[in-house]
């Protein structure tokens, strides 16, 4: 089974699936896929985290394939240059994108089928032309100044100027020939080949400090999972530098506070995660970057006293008054993918360009959009996510897998920049807490709190709303879907799968 946020990209999966490959395969395959199909949210020119089940779901490892900066990259240049923070649109805002590599090392080491079969499917997309999708004709509409402002952008994806309607036909003949040389060549051919020289090149140009020393150095990191109870399975997310650490305190968090009798969409429910989520993102903000650089404290967010001692700062109808709101930017897009093959191998992947389009930059000779992560840093000196030469920015994105007994049972994970840590609670709670299918749990209105206000789809009722508001809570309405999400269950016991793909993206779950 397969479950992705677009049917194209499920189809590939499932096509690699019959061909016998494997999860690792089929997840690779589809997520090369939706770096052609939602070019908004994902891509080449970005970062990628994993984690894998193999042997049946009993051994598990993560894959951390984020980018660092480049070593010139130092505080002391940007402030000496009058820089005191990193543009969303700028180079600066460009780390090494770290994709490519974690995608051919997972086949390389753990696929069944060559990597150069994986790409096949996008290079044919990417050359003879993919359809435009609801949410992606959205994205495009949402973004359109921004596309403008980068010539390559904009002759891709503005119709003479015009944001095209769903079913327009989109080729991308510079990214077909950039994937097909990564094809032939695996991951060399984007850190050391011309893809790489096309990049620095572009980069340079605008200002970064990128070099061909830093393309051909990069190397992903395979890792631990670090996990937390509850509701009687094991919640693995990826280690720092991602924020899987903030949602497992959340969950260590709503599992004191909750269920309540309201239900799932109840005020006293809505007001006591967003208070559980503003106080772990306090505490992302303060502590959490690079751990190869900044060792991150991450057990002492689980301590039992010390999560206790922050569900007693939780008031049951008034916000907190300290200030908490965070300091990074606001949002990111971004595609998770499920897939789980016939042995009940696993795979849980994400890969993003962070905002909408990335940085806002098209290399025009590889059709590659470059991601714009680094403006996550903090321009302040010994901050655990300050900026230094050869660092990894905090990132947002986070694959998860649920076990229990020893096996794992879900692949699971959501979109939406920092909605993502809420997300994983919001969507185990509503199953175990709430009694929810995989699918309800998914499609349930979100909310979540970025900036000292509480975004919100209007979907929330407007009763709940009126409680976070009277409990102090500034709300803000989202025009845009928050995210979206893939989840697969797996039932050990009478051999089947169930799979689930968020309403808010175009996607689909299918399995065979």
């Amino acid at each position: 089974m397969a479950a992705t946020p677009h049917p194209l990209a499920t189809a590939t999966a499932l096509e690699i699936l019959r061909k016998g490959g494997n999860a690792i395969d089929a997840g690779l395959a589809a997520c090369a896929v939706l770096a052609v199909v939602e070019p908004g949210d994902t891509g080449i020119g970005g970062d990628c985290f994993a984690i894998v089940a193999r042997d049946g779901g009993r051994r598990i490892f993560a894959y951390n394939g984020s980018g660092r900066t480049p070593r010139r990259a130092s505080l002391s240049w940007y402030q000496s240059h009058g820089i005191s923070r990193i543009e969303p649109l700028s180079a600066h805002a460009v780390t090494i994108p770290g994709a490519v590599e974690a995608w051919h090392r997972l086949s390389t080491d753990h696929g069944a089928l060559p990597f150069s079969e994986l790409l096949e499917p996008a290079i044919a997309y990417a050359e003879a032309g993919v359809p435009v999708q609801a949410r992606v004709a959205l994205d495009i509409e949402l973004y359109q100044e921004k596309i403008r402002s980068d010539p390559a952008l904009s002759e891709l994806f503005l119709h003479s100027g015009r944001v095209p309607p769903p079913g327009t036909l989109i080729r991308n003949a510079a990214l077909a020939n950039t994937l097909r040389r990564i094809a032939a060549d695996g991951a060399s051919s984007f850190y050391r080949g011309d893809t790489a020289k096309a990049l620095v090149a572009f980069l340079q140009a605008r200002g970064g400090l990128h070099t061909m020393e830093d393309f051909e150095t990069h190397t992903g990191e395979y890792m631990d999972p670090i996990s937390a109870p509850f509701a009687g399975y094991e919640v693995l997310e990826c280690p720092p530098n991602g924020q899987g650490i903030i949602a497992l305190l959340i969950l260590r968090m709503v599992e004191r506070l909750g269920p309540y009798r309201s239900g799932p969409l109840g005020g006293d429910r809505l007001h006591a995660v967003m208070e559980a989520a503003r106080i772990a993102f306090a505490c992302r903000d303060a502590y959490l970057g690079d751990p190869s650089q900044c060792p991150v404290p991450w057990d002492s967010f689980l301590e039992e006293g010390w999560v206790d001692a922050q569900c007693q700062r939780i008031h049951p109808d008034r916000r907190l008054d300290a200030d908490l709101q965070t300091e990074i930017p606001t949002h990111g897009h971004t595609v998770y993918l499920a897939v789980v093959d016939r042995d009940r191998n696993a795979i849980s992947l994400i890969n993003s360009i962070f905002d909408t389009f990335g940085s806002g930059m098209m290399e025009p000779e590889t059709g590659i959009v470059l991601h714009n992560r680094g403006q996550s840093f903090r321009l302040i000196q010994h901050h655990p996510n300050g900026l230094s030469p050869r660092k990894r920015p905090l990132h947002t994105i986070i694959p998860a897998m649920l076990m229990q007994e020893g096996k794992a049972v879900m692949p699971f994970g959501v979109m939406g920049g920092h909605f993502q840590p809420v997300g994983h609670a919001w969507v185990l709670a509503n199953m175990f807490h709430y009694g929810l299918d995989l699918q309800q749990a998914l499609d349930m209105p979100r909310l979540f709190p970025l900036d000292d206000q509480i975004w919100i789809e209007p979907t929330i009722p407007i009763e709940a709303q009126a409680h976070l508001t009277a409990c102090g809570h500034k709300l803000a309405l989202r025009r845009e879907p928050i995210g979206g999400g893939q989840a697969i269950w797996i039932d050990h016991r009478q051999g089947f799968l169930t799979g689930a793909s968020d309403m808010r993206k175009d996607g689909a779950a299918l399995g065979y």
